[in-house]
């Protein structure tokens, strides 16, 4: 599974902040490697240089292939807490995908 990073311009990217998104990312989705093909992850801060709650913003886009991409986002204090917000939700988004991809064959 391919797992793609991009902040927009208040979320400093850096090898570091990728190496862990990645790991978080790659942790949580691993059982559905062979089915995702890629997972683009978007950050961005949505008040910019301002300091407000639940600012920070985790998008996550799965590509499964022969099927629209399952989206999902999640805001938090922190690019942490996005991160790990929004890798629940796309778990949960996939189990359920699959789930319905089984039952139907």
């Amino acid at each position: 599974m391919q797992i793609q990073i991009n902040t927009d311009s208040s979320i400093k990217g850096s090898e570091g902040l990728a190496a862990h998104v990645s790991g978080v990312v790659a942790g949580a989705l691993d059982r559905f490697t062979g089915r995702v093909s890629r997972v683009e992850v978007h950050l961005s801060d949505e008040n910019g240089d301002k300091t407000r709650p639940d600012d920070k913003k985790c998008l996550l886009e799965a590509r499964i292939d022969g099927r629209s991409p399952s989206v999902v986002s999640h805001n938090a204090n922190t690019v942490d807490e996005a991160v790990a917000g929004a890798t629940h939700k796309m778990q949960r988004v996939l189990d359920t995908t699959f789930a319905k991809l089984a039952s139907h064959r």
